[in-house]
Formats: structure tokens, C-alpha cells, sequence
């Protein structure tokens, strides 16, 4: 609840110990104005008082009710691709970790469904969300969704029926005017002949552009809420799963 709007109305659990940490663990506790660095260490040695926590009075009076979240983000997207003639899969709404490694999965799996029909049989789609993260390693443009489609685009090179959706619910990912992006089994094809080098967009960090040239961004506009991201695998039935070279 504290991460909600930045949580003004629940208990703050960080602690300014907490925030030097984090600043000297990323190695930029250096490169912050003196007079920053004075003021979390005068919260750490305890001479000012750190933020609310669980036992101060201020919450006794206080309620929180969700009235959105994504686990119910992901049952009305099941739900509507069970509309659809797809057979609906939620996996989980609290999916953390490194955008390129959960692509990772989700490629697998993908193959996994067109292998052996486990865990479900296609047509099927299965849903996940939550909030990934990317570690930086260029100057590119584009956002974690962006980054999740590219690095499962790989995954999922000459794969049929194989469709990933990435996508913000609030309709922004990143710093850019897009929700997510769209990959299939022939994005790397279509790349590769238009003079796109997938695996060099995906180590600078540049999804944005990669999608963009290939019409393949989600654009939505905001959407004036915010329950996450939103992870999608479309697996089609009928014919084989692996395309030809």
C-alpha cells in the first residue's frame, strides 16, 4: 500500500537508513550535494525523526479499500480471451525481476505449450503482471514493456501462432507515448529484412525505436488508472508449431 500514490495515508517502511544504503549500493552517494548527503545522515544518526511508521497514532483512524488491482486487471483480460476461443491461464499478478530475464520465460513456456500442450492445451492464453525493471547498459529509448516484447521476440524467432503483449495499464511505459509493444514468431524476421539487428536494439536499451520502425508499438493514450503491467501469451491452435526457416 505504501508504493500507491506514494502512500500518504498508510505506514512508510523505508528508513533513511535504508535510502544511504541504496545511494552507496548504486555507487551514487558521492555525486549528491553536500548539504543531501548532511541531511540523510542527520536521519540516520537518529537527530531527525524518520517518516510515520506502524505505531504512530496518525493511522489508527485509517482504512484503505482497492477498488482496482491487477490480479482483477488480469481476469477481465482472461476473461475477454476466453470470449475469444482462447483458454485462459493467470500465472500471477506480483511478477518481479529483470524485464529480458521474465522474457526469457515467457518464450519458454511458449515453446512448452506448442511442445507438449503443458500446461494447457492451445489456443490458449496465458496472463501475468506486475512490474519488471531494466538495467540500463545504453542510451536508447523505450521502457520495460517495450524491453519484455524485444527480448521475447528472440525467444519466440520462428515459433507459429506465437503471439507476447506487453503493455502499462496507465497507457505510458518508459518515457515514452507508448503502453508496450507487440512481438510474433517472425518480429526477428521482419527486422532482420528491413536491416534491424534485434539483439543490438535490445543491448542498448532502445525498444522504442525497434518497435516504431515495425509498427508495432501499443498506443492506447492514458488510460487515467494504474494497476501495473499487463503480460500476455497468445499461443493459436490448429497446425505445427515451429515455423520453417
Amino acid at each position: 500500500m505504501d508504493v500507491i500514490a506514494s502512500g500518504p495515508t498508510v505506514p512508510d517502511s523505508s528508513t533513511f537508513c535504508d535510502a544511504e544504503q541504496i545511494l552507496k549500493g548504486y555507487e551514487i552517494w558521492d555525486q549528491l550535494a553536500p548539504s543531501v548527503r548532511k541531511y540523510i545522515q542527520r536521519g540516520t544518526s537518529g537527530e531527525l525523526k524518520d517518516t510515520p511508521k506502524s505505531d504512530d497514532a496518525a493511522f489508527q483512524r485509517c482504512s484503505q479499500v482497492l477498488v482496482g488491482t491487477n490480479l482483477q486487471a488480469l481476469r477481465a483480460a482472461g476473461k475477454k480471451a476466453e470470449e475469444l476461443g482462447y483458454r485462459p491461464l493467470i500465472l500471477s499478478s506480483k511478477v518481479e525481476g529483470e524485464a529480458r530475464e521474465i522474457a526469457k520465460f515467457y518464450a519458454a513456456m511458449a515453446r512448452e505449450i506448442l511442445d507438449s500442450g503443458h500446461p494447457l492445451k492451445p489456443p490458449v492464453c496465458v496472463l501475468s503482471g506486475g512490474e519488471t525493471t531494466v538495467t540500463l547498459q545504453g542510451d536508447g529509448r523505450g521502457g520495460r514493456n517495450q524491453e519484455f516484447a524485444l527480448a521475447s521476440s528472440l525467444g519466440i524467432a520462428g515459433l507459429e501462432r506465437v503471439v507476447i503483449m506487453c503493455g502499462g495499464t496507465d497507457g505510458t511505459d518508459g518515457p515514452t507515448d507508448a503502453a508496450g509493444a507487440i512481438a510474433d514468431g517472425a518480429t526477428v524476421v521482419r527486422a532482420r529484412a528491413a536491416g534491424l539487428d534485434p539483439k543490438d536494439y535490445l543491448q542498448r536499451n532502445d525498444a522504442y525505436t525497434f518497435f516504431q520502425q515495425l509498427d508495432d508499438l501499443v498506443k492506447t493514450g492514458p488510460t487515467r488508472t494504474n494497476v501495473m503491467d499487463l503480460y500476455l501469451l497468445l499461443v493459436g491452435g490448429g497446425g505445427e508449431g515451429h515455423a520453417c526457416a
